[in-house]
C-alpha cells in the first residue's frame, strides 16, 4: 500500500475472514494527509476485492478515530498557492474512499474509538453499523473551518438523524458525545471502552460467518431504495433476490431449515 520512503499510515490486517483498516497517525489523531488517504483508498479497494474477506472494521489508533482533513498540510497547501491539490482532493481522494465504502459488497463496521470529526465523521456514517467507544464522539466540524461538507455526509448524515438535524449538526460544530449519538441514531451500540475491542471482534466474527452476497445486496438495496423510487426500488430488489438466491448459500440455507440445522455460510 506504501512506497518504501512512505510511512505506513493506514494498517490491514485479515483474519478469520475479517479486514481490519487502521488508521495509524496516532500523534496527529488520524487525520488525513494526502499520503494516509492514498493508502486508505487502496486498503479499501484491497478488501473489497478480496473474496476471504467477508467483514470490514475501519478504526484507529491511540485516541481518535479520524479527525478528519490534515489541517497542518492544509494550511501548508494554502501558503504556497497549491489550491490545485487542495480542493482536487475531493475528487481524487475523499470521493473514491466514501465510495469504495459504501459500494463495498460486505458489510463494514466502523469502530469509533475516539472522536470522528470531519471527514472522519463522514467515514464512519458510510459504515453499516457504528460501535462507539465511551468517551467517543462525532462532530461535523466543517463549518469551523467555512468549508462545506465532503466525504457523504450530505447523503448519510440526514439518512442517520433526519435532515433538521442534520443542518443543526452542520450549521453549529459541536462534539455530539457517544450516548447522544446512539439516541440520535448516529451510533449504533456504545460500549465500555474496557469491552470495546471484545466487542468489535464478537460483531465482526458474526458477520464474516453469515451470508455474504446477501449483506451485499441488502446495503445496495437499501442504498438504491434512498434514491428511486418505489417501482425502481421494488425492480432492483428483485434482482437483488434473483442474485441471492443462485448462491451456495441459500440453496445450503434452505437444505439446513428443512433438516432443522444451523446453516453454514462460506459466502458464496
Amino acid at each position: 500500500m506504501t512506497s518504501e520512503s512512505a510511512p505506513t499510515t493506514v494498517l490491514l490486517d485479515v483474519t478469520a475472514g475479517v479486514a481490519t483498516i487502521t488508521l495509524n497517525r496516532p500523534e496527529a489523531m488520524n487525520s488525513l494527509d494526502n499520503a494516509t488517504k492514498v493508502q486508505l483508498l487502496g486498503a479499501l479497494r484491497e478488501v473489497a476485492d478480496d473474496s476471504a474477506v467477508r467483514c470490514v472494521v475501519i478504526t484507529g489508533s491511540g485516541r481518535a478515530f479520524c479527525t478528519g482533513q490534515d489541517l497542518k498540510e492544509h494550511i501548508s497547501l494554502l501558503e504556497s498557492g497549491g489550491s490545485d491539490a487542495l480542493f482536487s482532493t475531493v475528487d481524487e481522494h475523499y470521493n473514491p474512499i466514501v465510495t469504495a465504502i459504501a459500494e463495498m459488497d460486505k458489510p463494514v463496521v466502523a469502530a469509533v474509538n475516539g472522536v470522528a470529526a470531519g471527514a472522519g465523521a463522514s467515514i464512519a456514517m458510510a459504515c453499516d453499523l457504528r460501535v462507539v467507544a465511551e468517551g467517543a464522539g462525532f462532530n461535523l466540524a466543517f463549518a469551523g473551518v467555512a468549508l462545506s461538507c465532503d466525504t457523504g455526509a450530505s447523503i448519510h448524515l440526514p439518512q442517520l438523524v433526519g435532515r433538521a438535524k442534520a443542518m443543526e449538526l452542520l450549521y453549529f460544530p459541536r462534539t455530539v458525545p457517544a450516548q447522544e449519538a446512539l439516541e440520535l441514531g448516529l451510533a449504533t451500540a456504545v460500549v465500555p471502552v474496557e469491552d470495546f475491542d471484545t466487542e468489535i471482534d464478537a460483531l465482526a466474527t458474526r458477520l464474516a460467518a453469515g451470508p455474504t452476497v446477501a449483506f451485499g445486496a441488502m446495503r445496495r438495496s437499501v442504498a438504491f431504495a434512498a434514491h428511486h423510487d418505489f417501482a425502481e426500488a421494488l425492480a432492483f430488489e428483485s434482482e437483488q433476490m434473483t442474485r441471492t438466491g443462485s448462491t451456495h448459500d441459500h440453496r445450503a440455507a434452505v437444505e439446513a431449515f428443512v433438516a432443522k440445522q444451523r446453516p453454514q455460510f462460506e459466502g458464496r
